[in-house]
């Protein structure tokens, strides 16, 4: 199991790269729909992935942002063929579909989710859900995050899917109490539809140089598998419920 630190430490360690993002989010639209970045190529559509798993795999949906989505890393580096590779080195075959586009906020993500949903070859066996970076980035009320993310379980819970929460911090420097709104989002969320929460996504990859791409924001290859390393055996516990 890994250790995951204080939320305020982290968050303290989150300012820099916030800070690297605003120039990001101030070019975006206003609309929390705004368009994402342009992905790298090997950022997988959810069809490029959606072949049908073995009869012994089980199916996982990596559902997110760039962070999710390999964001400017070459095949099967990004997080999702990461995630992939870490169950099956122990010893659980799995298909993870990459379903992350970077950019999007909760509200796009609400958007394109039944049509994802629709798109896969069967139900999942698990759907990771990690959203919410770009709303906070973006100044959004977490009153709407949180509606959009709620929206998300509720289609889910819905189509009778189990989810696995991955959650983001707020800088310092967007002040307590758009951290406290916002922070609270996914123990709440993950607390009422009991699904399992993976605190902070960077976790032990944020402020590493060795670790992040020089943007500061995103993990590169050895991020990925980190954190594709230290995910997988919650990933592992939430199949086996």
């Amino acid at each position: 199991m890994w250790e995951i630190r204080p939320l305020r430490f982290r968050s303290v360690l989150y300012v820099a790269a916030a800070l690297l993002f605003q120039p990001l989010a101030a070019c975006s639209s206003e609309s929390d729909t705004a368009t994402a970045p342009v992905q790298s190529s090997a950022e997988a559509t959810p069809e490029a992935d959606a072949s049908a798993p073995a009869a012994d795999e089980k199916l996982v949906v990596a559902f997110g942002d760039s962070l999710y989505a390999g964001y400017q890393l070459d095949p099967g580096q990004g997080f999702a063929p990461q995630l992939e590779a870490a169950l099956d080195a122990d010893g659980v075959p799995a298909r993870v579909v990459n379903a992350g586009v970077s950019g999007d906020t909760t509200a796009a993500g609400l958007q394109r989710l039944a049509f994802t949903l629709d798109g896969l070859v069967r139900k999942p066996d698990l759907v990771l859900v990690g959203l919410g970076g770009n709303d906070m980035l973006r100044g959004i009320d977490p009153q709407q995050t949180r509606e959009n993310m709620t929206a998300i379980m509720e289609e889910l819970k819905k189509r009778g899917i189990p989810v696995m929460l991955t959650g983001m911090l707020a800088p310092p420097n967007l002040g307590p109490d758009y951290r406290t709104k916002f922070e609270s989002i996914y123990p709440d969320l993950a607390a009422k539809y009991d699904a399992p929460l993976y605190p902070f996504i960077l976790d032990g990859v944020l402020g590493k140089g060795n670790l992040m791409l020089g943007d500061g924001i995103h993990p590169n290859p050895a991020g990925a598998k980190l954190i594709a390393d230290k995910v997988a055996p919650q990933v592992e516990a939430a199949l086996k419920r």
